[in-house]
């Protein structure tokens, strides 16, 4: 009896497990579904999902909700866009949301901007209610020096035509901070600028900066404008300092030059004197030489030393005299 038993769980588990496998592979219950919402998908087909590892689910699903929105759209095409790695759902929610709105968007389009990373659905309600986008601050200088920093508000929409491709948000943040700086440049005077700030968003709006982009710029508000610094002068201060330093240099160089003169004529008339010692030197030597050879008496010597005495008389009287005469005139 026991045995018996044992048997009868066994089948049971075993009816069970066909069961579970069967309804896995063939789900009927999602077919009925699918049926009674008038979606055309056959039993073959889910098998099918099943064994390609495409949850059918999903398929079912977004087929059912495409068809209570009039979209057409068939399990072919959602199956192909799983498969490539899409979100099948955010195609489906998008396509229903460009139809609301009445924004063209076909399947094709839609699936395509999926698989190029950008969220479809969040670009259509974009696409239906514009976004804003603060700008940090932008720092310019106009023509006064005067440094003025901005801050501007940008109001954009999707262009569902040129996501695929289109430049994204930083793109755009980039042209209208480069835009500001050139019209703030092209000023005249900060003061200008600060009495007509939508001049700058007039001119900068006219540049077509959402060219290439994923994006339409419908308008650009300077939301505030404030007084930098004064660059101008603080240029023209450097410029000052760099001079000066620049003139001490060359003041620098040219007392070297003179110093290095200075100690080159020292040292030449330091050897010049050191010629004239050794010369001197050299008349003892002669003058007893003189005395051997006979070229020269003793009276004769003795007229020179006369002569030396009268010379060194007379410069030390010239020399008192032109003092004497210095003092007087003092």
């Amino acid at each position: 009896m026991g045995e018996n038993l044992v048997v009868y769980v066994v089948i049971f588990v075993a009816v069970l497990i066909f069961i579970a496998i069967f309804l896995y592979f063939i789900p009927v219950n999602l077919w009925i579904t699918a049926v009674f919402s008038g979606v055309k998908v056959s039993i073959l087909d889910l098998i099918l999902m099943r064994i390609r590892k495409v949850p059918p689910g999903v398929i079912v699903n977004a087929l059912i909700t495409s068809t209570k929105a009039g979209l057409n759209v068939t399990s072919n095409e959602a199956e192909t866009h799983f498969l490539a790695g899409g979100n099948v759902n955010s195609v489906i929610k998008a396509l229903i949301s460009a139809d609301k709105a009445n924004i063209p968007l076909d399947w094709k389009s839609a699936t395509a901007i999926d698989l190029a990373g950008r969220e479809v659905f969040e670009a259509v309600q974009l696409s239906v209610n514009p976004r804003v986008i603060d700008t940090p601050p932008v720092t310019a200088v106009a023509r006064d020096g005067i440094q003025l920093i901005a801050k501007a508000r940008v109001t954009v929409r999707a262009n569902i035509s040129r996501l695929v491709g289109g430049a994204g948000e930083e793109t755009i943040l980039a042209r209208v901070g480069e835009g500001i700086v050139s019209s703030i440049g092209s000023s005249e005077s900060h003061k200008s600028v600060l009495e007509n700030p939508d001049n700058i968003s007039k001119t900068v709006l006219d540049k077509g900066l959402d060219a290439g982009t994923a994006f339409e710029i419908l308008s650009i508000d300077i939301a505030d404008v404030d007084i930098g610094k004064n660059i101008g002068a603080i240029l023209q201060t450097d410029q000052a300092e760099a001079d000066k330093k620049i003139a001490q240099a060359k003041a620098e160089q040219r007392r070297a030059m003179a110093v290095a003169m200075e100690q080159e004529m020292i040292a030449k008339a330091q050897e010049m004197r050191a010629k004239v010692i050794e010369a001197e030197a050299e008349i003892p030597k002669a003058v007893a030489e003189s005395f051997r050879s006979g070229n020269l008496g003793i009276m004769d010597y003795y007229r020179m030393q006369n002569i030396q005495a009268d010379t060194t008389m007379r410069d030390s009287i010239s020399k008192s005299g032109d003092a004497d005469g210095t003092e007087e005139a003092h």
